[in-house]
């Protein structure tokens, strides 16, 4: 089977019944919330804007972790893939560049909305977008790694979290980090290198994890 196929059966599924929109739902919900809690200082909410972005951004990308590598374990078709000789790590990566198709686009557009609430200048806005762009293939890669491992357990939406969280703060860190200006520079190529380790590390992470649920 090829890679494509993967995806966009990951794909079809995750827009079937509107369920990729849960986290572009909760990303706006979360930036349309925030404002009232901080109260309306403008000034307040374009310095801390950003962050808040990258946090929603984050919390985001956790919330279809579930059904991301658990449903294919019940249902067999992992199964199915061992026995065509299909490698686990090639499927592993073709459900990451699903989950980034599914909810990066949609989400980099509803930073638009986001910037406008917290009165992002358009440069500001620019280095989210480019930020986003970078770093949520490593939220992606990560979150199906996550999966992956917490694939079968009960209450495994609980224990992704607990896993997820921590591993993401450098991706949250550089890419609050990155909004500085021209001294984010730097946690640019910081953000771009740790979301590259963890594209490139998570497919044969979480092949392992599913082989060793297989056996």
């Amino acid at each position: 089977m090829r890679i494509g196929g993967i995806v966009w059966r990951d794909l079809r599924r995750a827009w079937a019944g509107g369920g990729a929109l849960w986290p572009v739902a909760f990303f706006l919900l979360t930036a349309i919330l925030f404002p009232f809690a901080v109260g309306p200082d403008t000034a307040l909410l374009a310095r801390i804007g950003g962050g808040v972005i990258w946090a929603a951004a984050l919390l985001a990308a956790l919330l279809p972790v579930e059904r991301l590598v658990a449903p294919d374990v019940e249902a067999g078709v992992i199964d199915q893939y061992a026995v065509r000789e299909v490698p686990l790590a090639l499927v592993a990566f073709a459900k990451i560049v699903a989950h980034w198709l599914g909810f990066a686009p949609p989400l980099m557009l509803a930073a638009v909305v986001a910037a406008g609430l917290f009165d992002l200048s358009a440069a500001t806005l620019v280095r989210v977008e480019l930020g986003l762009l970078i770093g949520t293939p490593g939220l992606a890669a990560l979150g199906v790694a996550t999966a992956a491992l917490v694939a079968g357990l009960r209450g495994s939406g609980a224990v992704a979290g607990l896993v997820m969280l921590p591993l993401a703060i450098p991706l949250l860190i550089f890419g609050a980090g990155s909004l500085d200006g021209e001294a984010g520079a730097g946690a640019v190529k910081l953000l771009a290198a740790v979301s590259l380790l963890l594209t490139a590390g998570a497919p044969w992470i979480a092949a392992a994890a599913i082989r060793s649920g297989m056996d």
